[in-house]
């Protein structure tokens, strides 16, 4: 497959809709953590997700919601939450979403603290400034999707957090993106397009059980 036919997409794909998807995706996260009390269990947290999704016109899941609550912080997408875990009065946890909205992918993550818990509110926000640092990057220097994960994986390691190699990035665009079959982020030889491609960010204390995550959309800024 040519790199040219990584950034594939379909007749009724357009930027504009890509970045109201991601709006109302970052909508949807925000109503979620809203309702996040210690206590909470991760299957309570989808089943509550699922009631809002629906109350803000979204068509369908292209993923289903992820939720990972301590412990579970260090865990990727594929791999299965430890049982029983809810959510403890100094915690900390993320959520995934992938979402569609006019026929267009929204695909929006995020880490949040609960209590007082100072070093895994360091963590979250390591999250949240490596990836704002690897997105200005992609923004000013036109590095290839595999240049900016290795230099994600060099920050993080210099910022004294463990970098999950296993998340790399992907694409998205009209649904069903995956036709297109665009790989990794982080396997990209090219300077990714913007409104395309998922920028995911994950990352976890070297020896403490706990982790955060941060992805978004990467765009061009407003001007």
């Amino acid at each position: 497959m040519s790199e040219r036919d990584r950034e594939a997409v379909g007749q009724r794909f357009d930027l504009a809709s890509m970045q109201r998807a991601r709006a109302l995706s970052w909508t949807a996260l925000e109503r979620i953590r809203e309702h996040m009390r210690p206590g909470i269990s991760e299957s309570e947290a989808r089943a509550h997700a699922t009631r809002i999704f629906g109350g803000l016109g979204m068509e369908r899941l292209w993923h289903p919601p992820i939720v990972r609550i301590g412990v579970n912080t260090t865990r990727t997408y594929r791999e299965p939450s430890v049982p029983d875990v809810r959510l403890g009065e100094n915690d900390i946890y993320f959520l995934d979403l992938g979402l569609v909205f006019d026929g267009h992918e929204g695909d929006v993550g995020d880490t949040f603290v609960v209590g007082h818990a100072p070093e895994r509110l360091a963590c979250a926000q390591a999250a949240r400034e490596l990836f704002q640092d690897v997105a200005r990057k992609w923004g000013t220097e036109g590095w290839s999707g595999r240049t900016l994960y290795h230099y994600a994986q060099e920050r993080a390691e210099a910022m004294g957090w463990r970098f999950n190699h296993a998340i790399k990035g992907h694409r998205v665009s009209d649904f069903p993106h995956s036709v297109h079959k665009g790989g990794d982020l982080g396997d990209f030889e090219h300077k990714p397009s913007q409104g395309l491609w998922i920028l995911e960010i994950q990352i976890a204390h070297p020896t403490e059980p706990y982790g955060a995550f941060f992805e978004d959309l990467l765009v061009e800024p407003a001007h």
